[in-house]
């Protein structure tokens, strides 16, 4: 469910009459990750790797309230459910994003990725959740070796959004550099900084 919800009796009032009109209200944080265990784990299971780190960020994101509201069309909205956004390869060589609910049960979060982005790749259309949905936009250059990426700003789709590249091996551990964008009305860089820790811890305790 979403609710339209008054800014002036939020915490984010102030963030609001500040950035809400701003001509670049994104702010974006870079962040190395050890995926380690995460990789580990893909190796040894049936789960692939981004589905994992699709979900640790899910996971990660229902401990920061500031991602159940987002500024849309210059009003401020409360919603009660997340969703992961992924771009999906398609059979004619094209790519679409695809809307997955998320959802606390690892297997289910599995069977829904996989579902809904076979159904992208055989439709060649875009899946989109309906509006009950916070979506958190995530793109992967998996080839390659990126530290981040500043995204565009067009002022429609103000959505939090996550952008990583190839996973870097070293001796004993792999990272992967990832670049976080969100909208200034809607966190600010403290809760941010939070949540890419947290998204470390999830890493590190995932068990399957």
């Amino acid at each position: 469910m979403v609710t339209e919800v008054d800014p002036r009796q939020t915490k984010r009032a102030a963030a609001f009459k500040l950035w809400m009109q701003a001509p670049m209200p994104m702010v974006t944080l870079f962040f190395t990750l050890n995926i380690t265990h995460l990789l580990k784990i893909s190796g040894k299971s049936k789960y692939k790797l981004n589905m994992l780190l699709c979900w640790c960020i899910g996971k990660a994101a229902t401990k920061t309230q500031e991602f159940y509201t987002l500024p849309v069309d210059g009003r401020l909205y409360r919603y009660d459910n997340l969703a992961l956004s992924v771009v999906t390869k398609t059979k004619n060589g094209d790519i679409n994003t695809c809307d997955i609910p998320f959802s606390e049960d690892l297997q289910q979060f599995n069977r829904d990725y996989l579902s809904l982005t076979k159904k992208v790749y055989d439709t060649c259309q875009t899946y989109a959740l309906n509006e009950n949905y916070m979506v958190i936009g995530t793109s992967v250059l998996a080839d390659y070796e990126i530290d981040g990426v500043v995204n565009i700003y067009a002022g429609i789709y103000n959505n939090p959004f996550l952008i990583w590249g190839k996973y870097r091996k070293h001796f004993c551990k792999t990272v992967l550099p990832i670049s976080f964008q969100f909208h200034h009305t809607q966190m600010d860089g403290i809760p941010a900084a939070q949540f890419l820790q947290n998204l470390q811890k999830q890493i590190d305790r995932l068990k399957v």
